[in-house]
């Protein structure tokens, strides 16, 4: 799913019984503390002193903007999931509507088949195990709401079922565009958060 294994990067690092800082070689600079050694926090370092371009590459898969990925990446050193997330929030406020959009756009519709054990098949398990029913009433809702909006229909779907996103998509048609945008940031966000937290081991 991504391009590093933190999980076993992790594991290569050396344990540390109190805090403690790692070192990049060539990099005189500490890279972060941690308090235990647990596997959340090795995982977290070898994130931590990972490649910059393959920081970014595992965090496209996250949330597709470019501002995004560079932005955390270029924030490392996190001395924990707490902090690490505080960025991921701080870096959405900045983000552009340009830059959501860019993100959208690496996103399938919501009920269309994606190629399985990919992330968004993970996530939209409800829509593709729907009645033949809610799946084309799906279908025909993002017809309609792409024209009124111009972009998918963007909605975090991990734990709801075709027919709750379905209601959702009804529901949002309502919205004036900026309300809708402020909807779409936020379900984007919690989009990234989850697989943030799945790639890290949060």
């Amino acid at each position: 799913m991504f391009s590093e294994s933190y999980k076993t990067a992790g594991a290569r690092l050396p344990v540390i019984d109190s805090i403690g800082a790692y070192h990049v070689r060539g990099t005189a600079d500490w890279m972060f503390r941690m308090v235990s050694s647990g596997p959340r926090e090795s995982t977290l370092a070898a994130f931590n002193a990972a490649l910059p371009e393959a920081a970014e590459r595992d965090l496209l898969g996250c949330c597709a903007s470019g501002s995004f990925a560079k932005a955390i990446a270029e924030g490392r050193p996190y001395p924990g999931p707490t902090a690490l997330q505080t960025a991921v929030d701080t870096a959405f406020r900045s983000l552009s509507w340009d830059d959501i959009v860019e993100s959208i756009n690496a996103h399938p519709r919501i009920g269309d088949r994606v190629p399985a054990g990919g992330q968004s098949a993970d996530e939209q398990s409800g829509a593709a195990s729907a009645s033949d029913r809610v799946r084309q009433e799906l279908a025909e809702g993002n017809l309609v709401y792409e024209r009124r909006f111009g972009h998918v229909f963007l909605i975090c779907a991990s734990g709801l079922s075709g027919q709750d996103m379905l209601d959702q998509l009804r529901a949002r048609l309502g919205n004036d565009t900026d309300t809708e945008r402020a909807v779409v940031r936020q379900e984007l966000l919690k989009i990234a958060r989850l697989r943030l937290t799945k790639l890290l081991s949060l």
